[in-house]
């Protein structure tokens, strides 16, 4: 099945709320009203409620409950409420996937799109934007367990989706990899170019002339998710630590193990985010 065909399957793709797809448009529009959205997601109320949690949850440490959309919109910034609705609404999109553990699939996501922010903000680059496209990196996965489970399954039972060589596996298999398939759905809901070129960049940041920052962010991110997901031994995360990627970032050697906060911290207080 080509990518093509595997868009056209009935569970493939699932449909964002109009409020969400507004905020995807937001990226593209300088003159977005803040007013406006806040008015459509306050008429929302399962995006509302989750958000309102997570404005008032641990991580933001907000000096007064926040109560209304209008006020998470003020005490948040619409940039960080824009992340945390697209993020939200993608967890929400997929009710299931065969053969994916979606609780596991979304924590490895979160701990993608946490270090990813960390990491941005060290590289001096977007660090809202790092934390959406960790959270949407890799929801090729989805699409395909989604609309081609049979051979999505028979696959895993060789290679995990949180593999490192899950990429080549698929390629094999099919002729393209979650990369691309996440790509393309980020290029059907419209956002970005940079959200595409990040997702279908992020395994091989070094293959292209041109590097890609936001790819090699979340080459790193992904990594250390992987890794945690895996649960490999210290020793071993060390030995495969992306050194040449992350000095293409200007970052200091062995960085992400020697200064970051551990996952858990870094994701502490968003956990609604993802349930």
């Amino acid at each position: 099945m080509d990518i093509e065909a595997l868009f056209q399957q009935p569970n493939a793709l699932p449909t964002a709320p109009k409020v969400v797809q507004d905020l995807i448009s937001s990226f593209n529009d300088d003159h977005v009203s803040t007013e406006e959205i806040a008015h459509k997601l306050a008429a929302d109320p399962v995006l509302s409620a989750k958000l309102l949690r997570l404005a008032n949850s641990a991580y933001y440490h907000v000096s007064r409950s926040v109560s209304t959309v209008n006020q998470a919109v003020v005490m948040l910034g619409f940039i960080t409420v824009r992340t945390l609705v697209i993020s939200s609404s993608l967890v929400n999109g997929f009710k299931s996937a065969p053969g994916l553990d979606l609780k596991q699939f979304w924590r490895y996501s979160l701990n993608t799109a946490a270090a990813a922010k960390w990491l941005a903000k060290e590289a001096d680059e977007n660090s809202d934007l790092a934390f959406t496209v960790g959270m949407t990196h890799g929801i090729g996965q989805l699409v395909i367990h989604a609309g081609m489970p049979a051979q999505a399954v028979q696959l895993d039972k060789t290679s995990s989706p949180f593999d490192a060589d899950r990429f080549a596996k698929e390629r094999d298999a099919w002729g393209y990899d979650y990369t691309e398939v996440g790509a393309e759905l980020a290029k059907r809901w419209k956002f970005p170019q940079a959200f595409s070129d990040a997702i279908r960049g992020f395994p091989y940041p070094l293959k292209d002339q041109t590097f890609d920052r936001m790819a090699g962010i979340i080459h790193l991110a992904a990594w250390v998710a992987r890794a945690h997901e895996n649960h490999q031994p210290p020793e071993e995360i060390r030995a495969s630590y992306p050194t040449k990627v992350a000095a293409k970032l200007g970052l200091a050697p062995y960085l992400m193990l020697d200064a970051m906060p551990p996952l858990s911290e870094l994701c502490e207080g968003l956990e609604d985010l993802v349930e």
